[in-house]
């Protein structure tokens, strides 16, 4: 196999098919009696994954550019209205084939993880901030990364050194980290049942004996650098390197998979949105991962 768009979006299409087939309970809920989708639940999947691969936040632009060139792959595309009706209703399925590609690979098992936060910003004006259907739930906060300010969400994240997404969950952007993540846990238990050791690397906001003690009864082990006031921590000179990490994660998502482009208007839309992304991001580790390739979070092949 090779590492080209078309033999990604091939490989994805048969993994995600053969899935839903076999677990049809993932699939969206359609009236037994009604007219069949032209373009199938692994086809959408496919689709949505290749638009965010090859760089188009345009839903209309997206599909005249696939008539044009991707016929060969799809033998039906439905317009944009529709095509954006069934990727909001797929959402609960995205989510599934996204942990089903990660549990697939060698990366799933790694017994080191990363976790940070990084905005999703959804209005810049305040006639948006005012007049959004995502008001109430975004809102004002602060990127200490990049020295900015910012009206939207914020997207958490735990991964793998090797960026491969493990848990993630989309909040307001004041929420508290520590909450988030103890959230993120809580909402799965068997993933970190099976993981005694598990060790995660975070930042000084992931900080409170409390916290570290909830973190302890899930049988995971906190490396943070010590904060003003505190003495040394163990691992502080891991820090700077696998700091890196996270934040080079978090950069392949805005620069290469447009996090921060998404043009969600609505929660639903947002959501969509940030799960097609990540998704995108598995699927091609997960198919870096069977290639052998050497850089499993590299994306370059699949951009053009």
């Amino acid at each position: 196999m090779s590492n080209e768009v078309d033999t990604l979006a091939t490989a994805l299409y048969v993994r995600t098919d053969d899935l839903l087939k076999s677990r049809p309970e993932f699939r969206p809920r359609r009236p037994r009696v009604g007219i069949v989708p032209r373009l199938t639940d692994a086809e959408l999947v496919t689709l949505a994954v290749m638009q965010a691969l090859l760089g188009f936040t345009s839903e209309a632009r997206w599909l005249r550019h696939a008539g044009a060139h991707l016929r060969h792959l799809f033998r039906y595309l439905p317009q944009q209205p529709g095509y954006n009706k069934r990727l909001r209703a797929a959402a609960p399925m995205i989510a599934v084939v996204m942990r089903h590609l990660a549990a697939d690979t060698t990366l799933w098992t790694d017994d080191v993880w990363v976790v940070d936060s990084t905005p999703v910003e959804c209005g810049r004006s305040r006639e948006t901030v005012k007049r959004s259907d995502l008001a109430g739930w975004a809102e004002y906060g602060y990127c200490a990364s990049h020295s900015r300010f910012f009206w939207g969400l914020r997207l958490h994240l735990v991964a793998t050194l090797g960026g491969l997404p493990i848990g993630f969950a989309l909040t307001g952007a004041k929420a508290d980290e520590r909450h988030t993540l103890l959230g993120i846990l809580d909402a799965e238990p068997g993933l970190v049942a099976t993981r005694p050791g598990q060790t995660l690397i975070g930042d000084k906001n992931y900080f409170g004996a409390g916290f570290e003690a909830e973190l302890a009864d899930h049988g995971i082990r906190l490396l943070r650098p010590a904060r003003k006031g505190e003495p040394a921590r163990p691992g502080a000179g891991l820090f700077k390197p696998l700091r890196q990490v996270i934040e080079s994660i978090n950069q392949t998502l805005k620069a290469q998979l447009d996090l921060e482009r998404h043009g969600g208007r609505t929660k639903a839309g947002v959501v969509v949105r940030v799960l097609q992304r990540l998704l995108a991001l598995t699927a091609a580790i997960w198919h870096n991962d069977m290639i052998g390739a050497p850089v499993h979070r590299s994306l370059t092949a699949y951009d053009h």
